[in-house]
């Protein structure tokens, strides 16, 4: 994105950074009043450049829907993360599990809590983890891996759309997930229907939110 003016630089940083600003593809008149623009005529432009160097299709002619190519969500995550950055990409299930969505943007991650491989940054929902200290509204760091020891704490993808954090064991006929709370019990699967997405290797908490609770 170098070769890109500022003003399109920023117009697609705002996209990348806000993916939840808008219900659909915003028009040119939504941008402009979210980029603080006053002038529309000057938008279109920059957006007919953007459009030209592949980073932003519009919907139809009139551009009553813009949105943010492949190639320009590509682009993003390379410049948007940085070496103290990790993607941020969504809730992680500690209790029953919970579909994976990815809401994907970036956290500043202490490197004392991240490892020198690739990592990623999940939010926790629920309390099957409490009594490792692990609890609803913490932020894990993972570190990406498809392999796990028996007894580390895993990112699981069960059946191929749910997600949750668990201990594991693995045996040849079967794998458990194990819950540390002891009114739960452990979750067992064939092996098959279980994949590793990752390990556990740090944690953070914001004690913000329980004084507003």
């Amino acid at each position: 994105m170098n070769t890109l003016t500022r003003k399109q630089r920023e117009i697609v940083d705002f996209l990348l950074q806000n993916p939840g600003a808008f219900s659909h593809p915003p028009t040119l008149d939504e941008l402009c009043a979210a980029l603080g623009l006053k002038s529309r005529g000057s938008l279109h432009r920059l957006i007919q450049g953007l459009i030209a160097a592949e980073l932003i299709e519009a919907l139809d002619r009139k551009h009553r829907g813009i949105r943010l190519t492949e190639k320009a969500r590509k682009l993003g995550q390379v410049s948007m993360e940085t070496p103290h950055s990790l993607r941020y990409v969504g809730m992680i299930a500690a209790g029953q599990p919970i579909e994976a969505i990815e809401d994907v943007r970036y956290m500043t991650i202490p490197d004392e809590i991240k490892t020198d491989q690739p990592c990623y940054v999940l939010k926790v929902k629920g309390d099957s983890m409490i009594e490792e200290g692990i609890y609803d509204g913490d932020w894990v760091v993972i570190e990406q891996r498809c392999h796990a020891r028996n007894g580390e704490i895993v990112v699981a993808l069960v059946e191929k759309n749910e997600a949750t954090l668990k201990f594991i064991e693995q045996y040849p006929h079967e794998t458990l997930l194990i819950p540390a709370n002891s009114q739960m019990e452990a979750q067992r699967y064939h092996p098959a229907q279980v994949e590793i997405q990752g390990v556990l290797v740090g944690q953070m908490r914001s004690y913000r939110s329980l004084l507003i609770k």
